[in-house]
């Protein structure tokens, strides 16, 4: 997760939203565990919401499929 890892704090750090929205569902994908594919959908989520982006839906319903919203 590496690579993962050095694209997302260059997209934090560019104030890119939408490639974190992408790269925090890549993560939520390989994510080891339950609680952390929820953390990474989580974050898309958020970003997602702040950028009015439409990807909000559907990282809601996998957040509430989880029993997390």
């Amino acid at each position: 997760m590496n690579d993962l890892d050095a694209r997302m704090c260059a997209a934090h750090e560019a104030g890119d939203g939408a490639a974190l929205i992408t790269l925090y569902t890549e993560a939520a994908l390989i994510a080891a565990s339950d609680t952390a594919r929820g953390f990474y959908l989580t974050h898309a989520f958020v970003h997602a919401l702040e950028a009015g982006d439409a990807r909000a839906n559907d990282l809601r319903a996998e957040l509430h499929a989880m029993g997390r919203i």
